[in-house]
């Protein structure tokens, strides 16, 4: 499966901690599995990793990490 970062996903890794970033990483790297939910509002799903939220969407065999971010920012 192949994963692509937008811009921002790469900007918010680079700002974190080396574990916190490994974990965001693994957590995304083991997808389907994890607490992973479909959008309502949006096209898309999340991943819950600890109070991180990673907003990110499948077409066939590619995965498009959309956005990463802190749960109470991520929806805004």
């Amino acid at each position: 499966m192949d994963i692509h970062y937008s811009k921002q996903a790469v900007k918010f890794l680079k700002k974190q901690d080396a574990i916190t970033s490994r974990r965001i990483i693994n957590a995304i790297h083991n997808l389907p599995s994890g607490d992973v939910k479909k959008l309502k509002d949006e096209p898309g799903y999340r991943l819950r990793v600890g109070d991180f939220r990673v907003i990110f969407d499948k077409s066939g065999n590619v995965l498009y990490i959309e956005k990463i971010d802190n749960r109470g920012q991520i929806y805004k």
